[in-house]
């Protein structure tokens, strides 16, 4: 489950840009995460839950933004909608699709008490 490494990951960032402000405690956490990005948002919640606890983010809300997928079709040369990688050109049926969004995956802020 790589959403446990992920969570550790978020809890790092999160209290290293906390630190300086001298902050008590984080009360929430802001990720953005695309929809072509291969990460389980309930397993990531779940995760981020038991990495956080006895830390400076223990009881932090995590909020998700999910953002859409998007890609270039090298066959029909146009921008396409996409839910998942492996989807098919809505508008040719090709499968030579290049993501273009969708992928990323970032904290996008949080909140300090």
């Amino acid at each position: 489950m790589h959403e446990m490494s992920l969570a550790m990951s978020i809890l790092k960032i999160v209290e290293d840009a906390a630190r300086p402000h001298q902050a008590a405690r984080v009360t929430t956490v802001r990720l953005e995460i695309g929809a072509l990005s291969a990460v389980e948002p309930e397993a990531l919640r779940f995760c981020f839950d038991a990495v956080t606890r006895g830390s400076l983010a223990d009881g932090a809300q995590l909020q998700i933004d999910q953002t859409p997928g998007g890609g270039w079709c090298l066959a029909c040369s146009r921008q396409v909608a996409m839910a998942a990688l492996t989807d098919a050109c809505p508008l040719c049926g090709s499968y030579q699709i290049q993501a273009q969004t969708g992928t990323e995956m970032r904290v996008k802020d949080f909140e300090i008490a």
